[in-house]
């Protein structure tokens, strides 16, 4: 059986030997996400170095993405205690002195945010476990009060689901962290805490202005304005990632999965990847096996035609991260061949015109019942906008540049192949036999011509 759905693994000590890795990519990796968050510099491209050998070594196309921190914003530092606990109805101050806190006050270190807060604004700390309610605004202090109570700790991040926060995108973190990322030339930067399209636009300026590399850049959606503007920030960036963890925070945590479905469509119309993040197998960073409501997420993401599903602790400090690469194979190759699902669905795509040439494409291989649809990819777009309309075949993609193969390795559905005598000649056929597709007809795209053609 042929996995349609990619696999993105984030990496990080428990996998970041040559070994360990080999074996992932092996398993079935498609995609190494690198968390500039914990570690950054020299560590981070010793791993980006190992990672293109071992994919080169093994012949497997894999994309980098490169995941930078972003205005995470944080609360400062307690008094000798450390942390205090918030009782629902006391009041609580975040001000602008930097002196330790205590169980009635705290610094707030971010001008931009006492800035940005309004009266009614909540804060949520602890991953939502508390809750703050503004009830005054001054220059330098913000008065609220508990209305869900627990301990707070020192440099707790903190999230702000009711604000837009006038701010940069990229803090000097990011942007020191980026200026190294960039002259490993990754595949892809993933973008925190994007608020509006504007901030996809000023992350690509700050590349283009130091590389002439195509690095694509993944918008992430953590925040409730970011989901209401989606349409323009996915036009904004060139894929979408779904970061269920924050996103459960700052919306009621039952919307999640109805917002998701939301976002997903959205990216299918859009020609936009997207991947579906946070806890999908997280019990297995210290067990053998999954819980069954683990299953059924990363099989529901399959379901919902994600371009990729995701690993986070699970991998990066898990026990196992081998077994873990392997379950998620396992689970998403029997979800994308399950009969029971509908295998026109992506013939039924909102607003995407009838006469749209990618869906055309489809079409056409559905309705000659080919067995794939060969593209010869002088860059992502042709087979971006194919993968999007999302056909029940696999398409290949025959590259000459190791930068398209490695990017389109993101695509649901996408096979690439880097081979510049094939794509030189144009031999689809030979091209196809490398994935042990079967004999049957062949859908072939090649720049503005399609052809079909019969594979015996």
């Amino acid at each position: 059986m042929i996995r349609f759905t990619k696999i993105t693994a984030s990496i990080g000590p428990s996998c970041e030997t040559r070994e360990t890795l080999t074996r992932m990519i092996k398993a079935g990796v498609n995609i190494c996400r690198l968390n500039f968050s914990h570690e950054t510099g020299p560590s981070q491209g010793a791993k980006i170095d190992m990672i293109r050998e071992v994919s080169e070594k093994l012949n497997i196309p894999v994309a980098i993405v490169v995941d930078i921190q972003g205005p995470k914003h944080r609360i400062g530092n307690f008094e000798t205690e450390n942390h205090y606990p918030l009782k629902a109805g006391q009041k609580f101050i975040l001000d602008s002195d930097p002196t330790p806190g205590n169980e009635n006050r705290v610094h707030l270190p971010d001008i931009d945010v006492m800035k940005s807060l309004n009266i009614g604004d909540r804060v949520l700390l602890n991953d939502g476990k508390i809750e703050l309610k503004v009830d005054s605004v001054f220059d330098d202090k913000i008065e609220t009060t508990v209305i869900r109570g627990n301990e707070i700790w020192s440099r707790r991040g903190f999230n702000l689901p009711d604000t837009d926060i006038d701010t940069e995108i990229l803090t000097a973190k990011d942007k020191a962290d980026l200026e190294y990322a960039i002259t490993k030339n990754p595949d892809y930067v993933a973008v925190s805490f994007v608020q509006r399209a504007e901030d996809v636009a000023n992350v690509r300026d700050f590349i283009n202005a130091r590389t002439s590399h195509p690095i694509k850049i993944i918008a992430k959606i953590e925040r409730p304005n970011a989901v209401e503007r989606i349409t323009d920030i996915a036009n904004a960036a060139d894929a979408i990632m779904i970061a269920r963890g924050d996103l459960a925070v700052e919306l009621p945590f039952e919307q999640v999965p109805a917002v998701s479905r939301k976002i997903i469509r959205e990216c299918r119309k859009l020609n936009r990847p997207v991947i579906m993040a946070t806890q999908m197998l997280s019990s297995m960073v210290h067990s053998e096996f999954p819980t069954r409501a683990e299953i059924s997420d990363v099989a529901n993401a399959a379901y919902l035609r994600v371009d990729s599903t995701m690993t986070s602790e699970e991998t990066t400090i898990g026990d196992n991260p081998v077994n873990v690469i392997e379950t998620m194979n396992k689970i998403l190759t029997y979800s994308d061949t399950d009969t029971l699902e509908n295998p026109s669905d992506w013939l039924r795509i909102d607003n995407v015109p009838e006469n749209d040439w990618s869906r055309s494409v489809a079409s056409m291989a559905h309705l000659n019942k080919a067995v794939a649809i060969v593209v010869f990819a002088r860059d992502t777009e042709i087979a971006t906008q194919i993968a999007c309309r999302r056909p029940d075949i696999p398409i290949v993609a025959v590259c000459g540049d190791n930068v398209v193969a490695n990017q389109l390795s993101l695509l649901r559905g996408v096979f690439t192949i880097c081979d510049d005598y094939l794509f030189g000649q144009r031999l689809a056929f030979e091209s196809v036999r490398q994935f042990g597709i079967g004999i049957g007809k062949l859908v072939i795209v090649d720049d503005d011509k399609i052809s079909l053609r019969t594979l015996d």
